[in-house]
C-alpha cells in the first residue's frame, strides 16, 4: 500500500493548474447513459474515483475509451445488462447515479447499495422515494436496489433534506421521463449545475439549475455531444488553503473563482491577499494567519469538503476558532491524527475548537477520508521533520498527482511504494 513521505517546513510558491472537478464529471459520466448517440468529455481528472466509473460502465458493456489527453468517448448504445455490481459500488458512493439514468433509459437497474468514505450516513432513501414518486417498481434485496418501469412519469419532488446525488440521480431520471417534473429543496451545487448544461447540450431540457427549484420537461431521446467538465473549486482550495497555511503564494490556473466565494472570504478574514481574473486566483499570505469561524452548510454557504483544510489552518493560526459541520456527522476522523501532530483541537458535539500553535510537529498518520487526507498534506508541508501519511488511497480518490503537483510548487514529497 502507497504512503507520502512528506518533508516540513515547505515554502509554498509557484503556479499550478486545477484539474476538472471529480464531483462533476463522476454523474457527468453516468449521465452518457442516457444519450441515444456518442458523447466526449474533456477535462477529465485522472482520479480512482474516475476509474471506477469508467470500469463500471465498461463492465455493464459501454464502448467507453479515453486518449492520452485524458478525453473520454462513450456510446451507451452497446449497453448489455443494467447491472452495477457490489465489488465496484463498494468503493465507492457516488456510483449509485448510475441508478437514475439505467432506468430512465433502459426501463430497469440492479443496482448495489453504495460504499465509500465512512464520513457519516447518505441514505439512498431520498433516490428511491423519488423514482417511486416517478412510477418505478423498486425492492431492495440481497443488498442490491432493483428497479424497473415501463417509462417514468413527471412528478413533483420534494426532498425532505438537501442532497446532491439524490438531486442529480431523479434529475438525470426526468431527463427522458414522460411530462415534467419539479425537484425541490434541491442541492445547488455549481456540480448539479455543470451536470444540468450537459444535459442540455445532448438535447434535455432542464432549467432552474443552480436554485432550489429545478424544472426538467422529458424529451423522447438525446444526442450526441462535447463537454468540458469545470474546474475542482475545492482542488483550488486546497492549493489555496495550503499556501496559507505555510505563509507562502499561489496562482492556481484554469479554474474559476465565482464557485469559492465563500471559502475566499474566510481566506480574507485569515488575513491573506488575494487576487482573482477570469479563469485565475493567486494567494498570497504575508504573514501568519489570523483563527476564522467555519460553519459547513449547503452551497453557497461554506462547504464541507473545505472543513479540514481549515482546520489545519487554524491549527497554525493566532487566535482560536471554531469549525462546526452540519452536514456528514463523522467527519472529525482527521482530528485524533492532527492532535497526533501537536494541533489543540477540542471536540465539543459536531464542533471543534482549535487554538492556534506556531508550528506542527511530525508524526506518522492514517488518512481517513478524502479531503482529511488533504488536510494531513498541508498539515505535514508545515510541520517540523518527516510526516508519513498512510491510506493514501483516499488521496488518489479525489486528487490528481497531488505529490506533484505541490512539488511544483516548492514542497518536498515522496510516494513509497
Amino acid at each position: 500500500m502507497d504512503k507520502l513521505k512528506i518533508f516540513g517546513c515547505a515554502k509554498i510558491a509557484g503556479v499550478v493548474t486545477a484539474s476538472g472537478a471529480k464531483n462533476s464529471v463522476l454523474p457527468i459520466i453516468a449521465a452518457s447513459l442516457l444519450c441515444d448517440g456518442q458523447v466526449h468529455i474533456s477535462n477529465v481528472p485522472h482520479l480512482d474515483d474516475v476509474t471506477v466509473m469508467i470500469t463500471l460502465l465498461g463492465r455493464m458493456g459501454v464502448d467507453i475509451s479515453i486518449d492520452s489527453h485524458l478525453n473520454l468517448s462513450i456510446n451507451p448504445n452497446t449497453l448489455t445488462e443494467s447491472i452495477a455490481p457490489y465489488d465496484l459500488v463498494k468503493t465507492m458512493r457516488a456510483s449509485i447515479v448510475v441508478l437514475g439514468p439505467l432506468l430512465s433509459r433502459f426501463k430497469s437497474a440492479r443496482v448495489s447499495l453504495p460504499g465509500g468514505c465512512a464520513i457519516g450516513s447518505r441514505p439512498v432513501n431520498l433516490h428511491i422515494d423519488g423514482l417511486k414518486a416517478m412510477g418505478a417498481d423498486i425492492d431492495v434485496k440481497d443488498g442490491y436496489i432493483v428497479a424497473t418501469t415501463n417509462r417514468l412519469q413527471g412528478a413533483r419532488i420534494v426532498f425532505d433534506v438537501i442532497t446532491v446525488t439524490g438531486t442529480e440521480n431523479l434529475m438525470m431520471a426526468a431527463t427522458l421521463a414522460s411530462g415534467t417534473t419539479i425537484l425541490e429543496n434541491a442541492a445547488r451545487e455549481p456540480e448539479v449545475v455543470d451536470l444540468s448544461n450537459f444535459i442540455n447540450k445532448m438535447g434535455g431540457n432542464v432549467s432552474g439549475a443552480g436554485t432550489d427549484t429545478i424544472t426538467i420537461k422529458g424529451v423522447d431521446k438525446l444526442h450526441g455531444a462535447n463537454y468540458c467538465v469545470l474546474p475542482d473549486r475545492i482542488e483550488t482550495g486546497t492549493f489555496l488553503v495550503a499556501a496559507a497555511v505555510n505563509q507562502g503564494s499561489v496562482t492556481v490556473k484554469n479554474t474559476d473563482p465565482t464557485l469559492l466565494d465563500a471559502v475566499l472570504s474566510k481566506l480574507n478574514q485569515a488575513g491573506a491577499i488575494i487576487k482573482t481574473g477570469k479563469n485565475w486566483i493567486s494567494l498570497n499570505m504575508p504573514k501568519p494567519p489570523q483563527a476564522v469561524d467555519i460553519h459547513t452548510a449547503p452551497y453557497p454557504a461554506f462547504p464541507t469538503d473545505m472543513q479540514a483544510q481549515f482546520v489545519v489552518l487554524n491549527a497554525v493560526s493566532s487566535g482560536v476558532g471554531t469549525v462546526t459541520e452540519t452536514i456528514f456527522e463523522n467527519r472529525f476522523m482527521h482530528i485524533s491524527e492532527l492532535q497526533r501532530m501537536g494541533a489543540d483541537i477540542k471536540i465539543e458535539g459536531n464542533t471543534v475548537i482549535i487554538t492556534g500553535q506556531k508550528q506542527l510537529k511530525a508524526a506518522p498518520v492514517l488518512a481517513t477520508d478524502l479531503r482529511a487526507s488533504a488536510s494531513l498534506v498541508i498539515a505535514g508541508l508545515q510541520a517540523t521533520g518527516t510526516t508519513v501519511i498512510d491510506r493514501i488511497y483516499h488521496i488518489d480518490r479525489g486528487y490528481e498527482r497531488i505529490e506533484e503537483k505541490f512539488g511544483k510548487l516548492g514542497a518536498k514529497i515522496q510516494r513509497v511504494h
